[in-house]
């Protein structure tokens, strides 16, 4: 299992990533929002979407999750 955090500042796009506790781009403190331990980048991103209609995964952590 891995630590989720999505990131509370809203893309261009409007996406608000969701980063794994290992990736390279996981946001500063000020600017993430823990969502708790998951297996998958699909439970982290379903878990985000509560707070952010447009969670999205990461194109580098959780590409598999990654839409857009």
């Amino acid at each position: 299992m891995k630590r989720y955090y999505v990131h509370t500042k809203a893309q261009e796009n409007g996406d608000h990533e969701v980063h794994h506790e290992d990736c390279i781009f996981l946001p500063n403190p000020n600017n993430r929002k823990y969502s708790g331990m998951f297996y998958s980048c699909e439970s982290a991103v379903k878990e985000a979407k509560k707070d952010y209609a447009k969670a999205n995964g990461c194109k580098t952590c959780s590409k598999e999750c990654h839409t857009t």
